[in-house]
């Protein structure tokens, strides 16, 4: 049976992230806040709870999921390198709404899904969701809704869409931006922007210089 906790509260808050940090470690599922919208977590190296995760949502394979960190430390461990430009975006976006994609490490030895031996990589700005990030290490974590679904901004939203296949529910509110992430690819040799986000593209280019996108060479939209 799923628990929720109201973090605003906080004995709520400490409970649940002691129960959250729990789950996550036995593989379960858990409903995190992030300063985007609600995201459904299990731990990155995992292979049966990112399966659950997937079961969830309705979502194949194809669709690898993202991971949340705590730390720029923990990205870095999880990459090959950040290339030319990661560093940079890091400093400047991280933490915030800004997922890059990289070149995965070959050591580690996890199953995000087809991802074609890259890692989507963000770190949240949300004090709940770090706390959680750096008792757990690092998380894979997609949208807390099914697939197809609207994007759960309240803890309640994500809970009717995904009922008891997730352990633990941490509610923190309404979530801060109904926006997604913006998600650049930075495993070739320009930056190229995969989703409209948060994060205008013309800010990333005030960072580093040429973004590609699908839209007009000039376009900032």
């Amino acid at each position: 049976m799923s628990r929720r906790y109201d973090c605003a509260d906080a004995e709520q808050r400490a409970a649940g992230l002691s129960e959250a940090v729990s789950a996550v470690r036995r593989g379960e599922l858990v409903v995190l806040p992030t300063d985007t919208v609600y995201g459904i977590g299990a731990d990155a190296f995992t292979p049966s709870a990112v399966t659950a995760l997937l079961e969830a949502k309705g979502r194949g394979r194809d669709m690898p999921v993202p991971v949340l960190v705590g730390t720029v430390r923990a990205a870095n461990a999880l990459v090959e390198n950040l290339g030319p430009y990661g560093q940079d975006l890091v400093d400047s976006f991280w933490p915030g709404p800004l997922t890059i994609i990289c070149r995965a490490n070959r050591s580690l030895s996890w199953d995000l899904g087809d991802a074609k031996g890259t890692v989507a990589l963000r770190m949240p700005l949300h004090a709940v969701a770090l706390d959680l990030l750096k008792e757990t290490g690092p998380m894979a974590v997609s949208s807390a809704n099914r697939s197809g679904a609207p994007a759960a901004t309240t803890a309640a939203d994500a809970e009717k869409q995904l009922g008891d296949s997730v352990s633990v529910y941490l509610d923190a509110g309404p979530s801060g931006d109904d926006v997604p992430s913006t998600i650049l690819d930075l495993t070739t040799a320009v930056p190229r922007l995969l989703r409209q986000g948060a994060i205008p593209v013309g800010k990333l280019r005030g960072v580093i210089g040429y973004v590609a996108t699908d839209a007009d060479p000039g376009s900032d939209d």
